[in-house]
């Protein structure tokens, strides 16, 4: 079992259970929920509505990523999860 910590609430769980967002080392796309085979920064999300938007009204994650993020993707994350 690996676990993480979500970059909104800091609570650390089963990674199964958090949304994967991550930064793809060749060409700098930003993926949501990949398989693990892809290499790049990651952060992680728990499932509900309170800590995406957290992490996006705080800039949670480019600051994670160490990049910024587009407004689709955004309204995916919110509109998905």
């Amino acid at each position: 079992m690996v676990e993480r910590k979500c970059i909104a609430c800091g609570e650390i769980k089963n990674r199964d259970n958090l949304i994967k967002i991550t930064r793809e080392n060749s060409r700098g796309d930003i993926i949501i929920n990949p398989d693990s085979k892809i290499f790049g920064r990651s952060a992680y999300l728990c499932y509900n509505k309170s800590c995406i938007e957290l992490a996006l009204k705080k800039n949670k994650i480019q600051k994670a990523l160490k990049c910024s993020i587009s407004d689709e993707l955004k309204g995916k994350l919110i509109n998905e999860f």
